[in-house]
């Protein structure tokens, strides 16, 4: 994909008119909403859009809900990681005349709805975990990171998880739309309830309700837009297993591969991106996807996060909007990341903005660890 580069840009990101709590809204309300705020972000209407993407809901009952008939339809799920995926998959729809105009739509009851879900009780995951005590994503990452304190020492890697709930809470603080409003100290952390050892309480993600949509186009369309395009330089995606119990290691994750696949698409290197957004279902999340990405080796993340290095004012920003620990994340929320990133680049961000802020490194997570999906943008 090294040609598609600069090829389609972000022209619209917005979220739902409520996020939090909201209990009298459907997920489809949340979808609705932010496809409409996004399209006004964009300077567009929903008659211009002829390619929709979503995950979870199908893209036939989303667009049917949001009167759109696309050209071009795509419901990739592999978990929170879909949505960054599927800003690869409209740059290549665009580019082989598929679609022009592409929305990226997501919405999710997800503190609010307790409808039960179906599952299939044939997947393996069912048979072969459950029954043994895997039940829910908690259980499973809290594996990951059992398995990382043994090999590279209990004490660091608990301390490291410590600077990202830390750190992410003091950028939350700066975002009016976070959840979260007090501040924690590490203290608050350590002395937090036990979720599922090692996991603290604020060690775990938020459970909100939320929506989100970002605008995709081609360059062309992309230089008349309502607002200055974001520029889409890389993009990978992956996944490697199902369930955790059939991860090939639970210190590492697919994001060794996407990571430096979409940094090679886009040309570039560490050193030049300006903003991590990456995805934090777990504080351990954070920690092995920043050393697949690469930014630091096996082993070295709770080094490469002391000092409280990824809060502000640290030399390295990361999940600038408070991220899926403190500002919001309905279930999937890979897409929330896409629209602080695009908020940074454009300087849209305030008190939380991050000085020169010209290149950013998104990259979303889904499943037990499962899929990353991984993409460079650039301003002007």
């Amino acid at each position: 994909m090294a040609d598609l580069s600069r090829t389609a840009a972000i022209v619209g990101v917005a979220e739902s008119d409520e996020i939090g709590t909201v209990p009298n809204k459907s997920s489809l309300q949340h979808h609705m909403e932010a496809a409409a705020n996004a399209l006004d972000d964009a300077g567009l209407s929903k008659s211009d859009v002829d390619g929709l993407f979503t995950a979870g809901y199908s893209t036939y009952a989303t667009g049917d809900y949001l009167g759109i008939k696309p050209r071009f339809t795509d419901s990739t799920t592999v978990g929170g990681s879909s949505f960054i995926i599927h800003i690869a998959h409209a740059i290549a729809a665009i580019n082989a005349g598929w679609c022009e105009v592409a929305l990226i739509t997501h919405g999710q009851a997800g503190r609010s709805n307790r409808a039960p879900q179906p599952a299939d009780p044939s997947l393996p995951t069912l048979q072969y975990e459950i029954p043994y005590g895997f039940i829910g994503q908690p259980i499973n990452y809290a594996m990951g990171a059992t398995r990382y304190m043994h090999q590279y020492g209990e004490d660091r890697t608990r301390q490291a998880l410590a600077e990202i709930a830390v750190s992410t809470r003091k950028w939350a603080l700066m975002n009016p739309k976070a959840a979260m409003k007090d501040p924690m100290s590490f203290d608050d952390y350590h002395n937090s309830r036990w979720i599922a050892w090692p996991f603290h309480l604020f060690d775990c993600c938020l459970v909100t309700d939320a929506g989100a949509a970002v605008v995709v186009t081609s360059a062309e369309r992309a230089r008349s837009a309502k607002k200055p395009p974001v520029w889409v330089l890389g993009a990978a995606e992956s996944h490697d297993h199902l369930g955790i119990s059939t991860m090939p290691d639970l210190t590492s994750t697919v994001s060794r591969h996407t990571g430096p696949a979409a940094l090679g698409m886009a040309g570039l290197t560490h050193s030049d991106i300006d903003l991590a957004m990456i995805y934090d279902s777990f504080t351990y999340t954070v920690l092995i996807t920043l050393e697949g990405l690469g930014f630091c080796g096996p082993g070295e993340g709770p080094d490469f996060v002391a000092g409280q290095r990824t809060a502000p004012g640290g030399d390295f920003p990361m999940n600038t909007s408070g991220g899926g620990l403190s500002y919001t994340h309905p279930g999937m929320y890979g897409i929330f990341l896409i629209i602080e990133a695009v908020r940074q680049l454009r300087g849209e961000c305030g008190e939380r903005q991050v000085p020169d802020c010209g290149i950013s490194l998104v990259n979303g997570t889904g499943g037990a660890l499962s899929s990353t999906g991984t993409v460079v943008l650039a301003r002007d």
